[in-house]
Parts: C-alpha cells; structure tokens; sequence
C-alpha cells in the first residue's frame, strides 16, 4: 500500500510532464520532428515538473527518456487519463476515510452509470470532483502524505 501511495505522488508530475511534451509536439510540428530539439525541450520539461534530483553523468539518459515512453508514439494525449482516474481515485478514497458507506453507494452509483453521462458528471456521482487542478491536485497529495506518515510512524 505504502508503494502504491508514493507511486501517486511521483506519478503525477511525470504524467504532467508526458502532456506538456505531448502539448509542445504538436503546437510545434517543426521542432517537434527534430529529435534534438525535443530532446532540449523533454529536458527543459523535466526540470520544470520534477526538480531537485541530481542527474550528474546521466544527463543523457534523462534527455532522452522520452523514447520509452509508448505513450508519445502510440497513444497520444492518453496518458494524462491514468492521472485523472489516479486523482478520482483518491477522491473517493478520502470520502470513504469520512464515510465509507456513502463513499461505496456513490461509487457503485457511477459505476451503474458507466459510458452514459459525460465523465463530470460520472466522477460527481462518485463524490470526486474531475478537476485536475492545484486545489484538487494538494488536497489529494496532502491527503496521500498524511497515510504514508501513518504508515511509517507504525511499528
């Protein structure tokens, strides 16, 4: 479980990244088929949503990293899904940690509903809110650090 909420917390930033790179690609076709300019870019990206990690000799790898991510070549813009559902998630989990059985019958609410109201109003049924927004976003991460200070304060 401890895994799984620190995967979030890295998560979103990295899918963050992946769309803005996407974003730029096709805002900038031109530059976008050059591979050393997505290279700078993908850096430049980097830095902006996961700062503070020393990548001295690895410079390279971090510039290109890119490559590995399917995502950009196959599935374009559908990454940022995975972050939206992550964040939906949590949402519906923090609603449970208040009432976990209003949290459940809304869910299986949403869930009964499936692909036929637009995904606001899918995630609404569910009590979760399709944002991804700061507000949402630090609710949802002061939320996950709160469980993880539980977890590792336990013997």
């Amino acid at each position: 479980m401890l895994e799984l909420l620190e995967g979030n917390i890295t998560f979103w930033p990295y899918m963050a990244l992946v769309d803005a790179f996407q974003h730029w690609i096709y805002e900038n076709p031109n530059e976008g088929s050059d591979a050393s300019k997505c290279e700078e870019k993908w850096a430049e990206l980097w830095d902006r949503f996961i700062p503070g990690i020393d990548y001295s000799g690895l410079e390279d790898a971090r510039r290109t990293f890119w490559h590995r991510q399917l995502h950009i070549f196959q599935l374009p813009f559908y990454y940022i899904e995975y972050g939206l559902a992550q964040l939906g998630a949590v949402q519906v989990w923090a609603n449970a940690r208040k009432d976990q059985k209003k949290a459940v019958a809304d869910y299986r609410k949403a869930l009964a509903l499936g692909a036929t109201i637009p995904l606001p109003e899918l995630f609404a049924t569910a009590g979760a809110k399709f944002a991804f927004d700061a507000e949402t976003l630090r609710e949802a991460v002061e939320l996950t650090e709160e469980v993880i200070g539980e977890m590792e304060a336990k013997p």
